[in-house]
């Protein structure tokens, strides 16, 4: 439109903290889009130089990793999110997931609002979701996956249910890293590469950001931020199914998400070269 224009800024590196993803975010996006001046503004790329990059530790283990400790090549996994997302026992859910695991699927999932609430509390969902992951394990002969939500109210709470899924000995957790914070999700990445679990992230609250067009920020630049952050999976969006998203501009973000050196290229909305510096892939 005429009233829209693209402006290009540069920042110092030494405004920003070292491997501080909520500090990174204050500086660029804090209070500049609340300007009385400002009809509405859009993030709509950023770079991030390789020196800045270098001081995250990033995903807890990356693509390769994870298709090593699932012993599983050459094919996308396959895995669904347990439906209803709210209202069964922990008892039914943990049984809708060994049907699924069983079934054939590599992965099932927690929804992002299943937390902790009164009709199944954390502690029995894990339990018996572990139970169905190793009974479908043994009937099988693969390795399975259910990725437990372990969001909760305080970081302390969330880092005692990754500890206890660790105890299970399952292979994956799982955080809502917009709902839950940057703060919070770097902790846990930090807590999940320390003790071997992979992380799956959830975007709940993403379309509150990015959805509009003219103000907000996209969604690449969450995505990036995710990778600093830490995370093995993230839900990218797609270009079929009930949620919104642009085929060119979709593949364009998976590609930042996952290769090592992405080319500047605008058709598929990726404003600036990235250079990650082997910083490990999301899925």
């Amino acid at each position: 439109e005429e009233s829209q224009f693209i402006a290009y800024v540069a920042y110092p590196l030494d405004l920003f903290e070292e491997g501080s993803v909520t500090n990174m975010f204050t500086s660029i996006v804090g209070n500049v889009f609340g300007f009385k001046a400002l009809r509405a503004l859009r993030l709509e790329d950023l770079r991030i130089p390789p020196s800045y990059s270098k001081t995250f530790q990033g995903p807890p283990h990356g693509i390769q990793v994870e298709r090593d400790k699932l012993n599983k090549y050459g094919r996308p996994l396959l895995g669904c999110t347990i439906k209803p997302k709210l209202g069964l026992s922990a008892k039914n859910y943990g049984r809708a997931v060994y049907e699924c695991l069983r079934g054939g699927l590599d992965f099932t999932k927690d929804d992002e609002n299943v937390n902790s609430q009164p009709f199944m509390r954390w502690r029995d969902r894990f339990c018996f979701c572990a139970e169905a992951l190793y009974k479908a394990q043994a009937e099988t002969g693969e390795i399975k996956g259910h990725y437990l939500n372990a969001t909760a109210g305080t970081c302390e709470e969330m880092i005692k249910r990754a500890v206890f899924a660790r105890e299970l000995g399952v292979p994956i957790v799982m955080h809502d890293y917009l709902t839950g914070g940057f703060t919070a999700n770097t902790s846990l990445a930090h807590y999940c590469r320390d003790n071997g679990l992979l992380l799956h992230i959830h975007r709940a609250m993403h379309a509150v950001i990015d959805r509009q067009k003219n103000h907000g920020m996209h969604f690449r630049v969450l995505a990036k931020a995710l990778r600093l952050s830490g995370g093995d999976h993230i839900h990218a969006g797609t270009v079929v199914g009930k949620l919104e998203g642009e085929r060119e501009i979709t593949l364009g973000f998976v590609d930042l998400l996952r290769d090592d050196y992405i080319e500047k290229d605008r058709s598929r909305g990726i404003y600036f070269t990235q250079d990650w510096v082997s910083l490990p892939g999301v899925l």
